[in-house]
């Protein structure tokens, strides 16, 4: 059995909301799986010395145009937020907290939190909403929102964020296919071709 591909996002990162709605598509047609990681993307910018794309003179404008234009390319809904960008610690933790519990629960509720933010323009960083996204999917509200502040979740998303920056992860979204690594929406082609191809 071939590796699952390794999925690093930040729940605000746009073009990491994209790949979340094509990357297992990719993957099942290769017959592979997929793990979702989430990721502080600030911290890894903090090591770059880097900010957003939408706060850097000249690529900040053409960013946005961007991000809806990859979107229209997939048929996907997107509304750029307008409280761009939040530290998306709740949905994060909660991630890792469903994950050892119902993976499936975990990887369902944290689509539905991309959509909340890309394009219902929610505030994905508030624990409430999180625990009413999860709600439907049979989780329970109190238990969810006494998690994400457990010494042992805050702890495991600070662990996986550090584990991605020795790794090499430098931005969201970022892949590692049988340890290749990828980084950006716009190398899922390369991605399909790789898996494809055996690769080059």
């Amino acid at each position: 059995m071939s590796q699952p591909i390794d999925f690093y996002f930040d729940f605000y990162s746009p073009y990491g909301c994209l790949a979340s709605l094509q990357v297992d598509k990719i993957a099942a047609r290769h017959h592979r799986t997929v793990n979702w990681i989430p990721f502080m993307l600030g911290a890894v910018f903090k090591v770059e010395g880097m900010t957003p794309l939408t706060d850097i003179p000249l690529v900040g404008p053409y960013s946005r145009h961007d991000f809806s234009r990859s979107a229209r390319l997939i048929n996907a809904d997107f509304e750029f937020p307008d409280d761009f960008p939040k530290a998306a610690l709740a949905p994060s933790r909660a991630y890792y907290w469903l994950l050892d519990r119902d993976p499936t629960t975990a990887h369902m509720l944290a689509q539905k939190v991309y959509h909340a933010i890309f394009v219902e323009q929610r505030d994905g960083s508030d624990p409430n909403l999180v625990a009413e996204l999860a709600q439907p999917l049979g989780v329970n509200r109190e238990e969810l929102l006494a998690a994400v502040q457990e010494p042992a979740i805050k702890q495991r998303l600070k662990t996986e964020t550090e584990r991605a920056i020795e790794r090499g992860v430098c931005g969201s979204p970022f892949f590692f296919v049988d340890d290749e690594p990828f980084w950006g929406n716009d190398r899922l082609w390369q991605i399909d071709k790789w898996l494809e191809s055996g690769g080059w």
